[in-house]
């Protein structure tokens, strides 16, 4: 593998990312809407500057995002926390450390953004992520729950 680098996405990079998103039997089933949505999407984040859509690239192609989301609140004594999501390595590449690579990227974003805690989201069902998780040091301290708005 070629050297990875770690940019922000462009709207070019979005056909890859969204094949990173499906490329899992979770994402087989999530995505799969036009282009246009993927595109639109990639704008509304792009616009705002609490968003930063994170690619690695090697050799020119795409083999890792994430998206990171800093969130400004009250609660903690007023301060930010970051909010990741969409963490996805190509399937070929898994398990050569550039998961691990891609979160540090992201942790790093996040305290240059004043961020004091980040945080993430994982389905029950990825039982490896957790565990890829917990060995970078991230507690399963908070139970998560959703809902369907349409």
């Amino acid at each position: 593998m070629s050297r990875v680098v770690f940019r922000d996405a462009t709207r070019a990079d979005v056909a890859a990312i969204v094949a990173l998103l499906t490329d899992d039997p979770l994402g087989k089933g999530r995505e799969g809407a036009e282009a246009q949505a993927y595109l639109d999407a990639f704008d509304d984040i792009a616009a705002n500057p609490m968003h930063q859509l994170i690619v690695g690239e090697a050799g020119g192609r795409i083999i890792a995002c994430a998206q990171l989301t800093v969130l400004a609140g009250l609660s903690r004594g007023g301060s930010r926390r970051a909010l990741i999501e969409a963490v996805r390595v190509a399937a070929d590449l898994r398990s050569q450390g550039l998961g691990a690579a891609l979160m540090a990227e992201c942790e790093a974003r996040a305290r240059a953004a004043g961020c004091t805690m980040i945080q993430l989201t994982t389905d029950r069902s990825r039982l490896d992520a957790h565990r890829f998780y917990e060995r970078l040091g991230y507690v399963a301290s908070h139970l998560g729950m959703k809902k369907p708005l349409t």
